[in-house]
C-alpha cells in the first residue's frame, strides 16, 4: 500500500542553507516521503485484505547453513489440507499477474529471489473492497502468504536472479478444467480494474 504523507513545512536543519525554502528545490513537488514497512518493534504495518494471512518465518542459521520452516500443520495459516505442492519460477523483471481462483486458496512461499507479491480485493461485499496489499519477500525475508479465493493476485520478480516460489494450493489442479482465471497485467482494461503498477 502506498501512502503519501504531508511534506514538512520547513526545510531540515541539515540543509546547507538553513534559510532556504522548499520552494527553491527543483522537483520538490514530485518527491514522495518514504514509509517504513515495519513499526519500531519490527511488526509489519500492513493491514491485510480480509482473508489474506501472512506468517513471517525466521531463517535459522546452523553450522551447515540455514533452515527455514515453510509450513506446519499446527499453524493457523495451514488450516486447509495440503493436497499439492509445486514450484514456479519467474525470471528477473518478469510479471505474473493477474490471477484469480473461484474456489482454491493459494499458499505462497518465496524460496529464492526478491519478489513483490500484490493482492487486490475486488469483492464488492468485502470489508476491504478495493484495498491493495504488497508484500515483498525473499530468502532473507521469508513468509507464508495465504491468498483466499476471489482475490486478484500476482507478482513481479524485482530481483536480479530467477525467483523460485512454492505454492501449496488447497485444491488439486484439474487439468480438464483449472480453477484459474487470468486478467493479463498489460490488458488495456487492467488499469481500470486493478489499481497497481510495478
Amino acid at each position: 500500500m502506498k501512502v503519501v504523507a504531508d511534506k514538512p513545512k520547513v526545510p531540515p536543519k541539515h540543509c546547507a542553507d538553513a534559510n532556504a525554502s522548499v520552494s527553491t528545490i527543483t522537483g520538490y513537488d514530485l518527491l514522495v516521503a518514504k514509509h517504513s514497512a515495519v513499526d519500531a518493534s519490527g511488526q509489519l504495518r500492513l493491514k491485510p485484505i480480509n482473508g489474506v494471512r501472512i506468517r513471517p518465518v525466521r531463517p535459522v542459521p546452523h553450522e551447515d547453513g540455514v533452515v527455514v520452516e515453510v509450513a506446519r500443520a499446527v499453524w493457523p495459516e495451514v488450516d486447509l489440507e495440503i493436497v499439492q505442492v509445486h514450484i514456479t519460477t519467474t525470471q528477473p523483471g518478469r510479471i505474473r499477474a493477474w490471477g484469480l481462483h473461484e474456489y482454491s486458496t493459494d499458499r505462497l512461499f518465496v524460496v529464492k529471489g526478491l519478489v513483490s507479491i500484490v493482492i487486490f480485493d475486488g469483492r464488492k461485499d468485502s470489508p476491504t473492497y478495493l484495498q491493495v496489499n504488497e508484500i515483498r519477500l525473499s530468502e532473507r525475508n521469508p513468509a507464508l502468504v495465504v491468498v483466499p479465493p476471489c482475490l486478484y493476485h500476482g507478482w513481479k520478480n524485482i530481483g536480479t536472479d530467477e525467483a523460485f516460489i512454492i505454492n501449496m494450493p488447497s485444491s488439486i489442479y484439474n487439468h480438464e478444467g483449472p480453477d484459474a482465471l487470468d486478467l493479463p497485467y498489460d490488458h488495456q482494461q487492467d488499469v481500470d480494474i486493478v489499481p497497481w503498477r510495478w
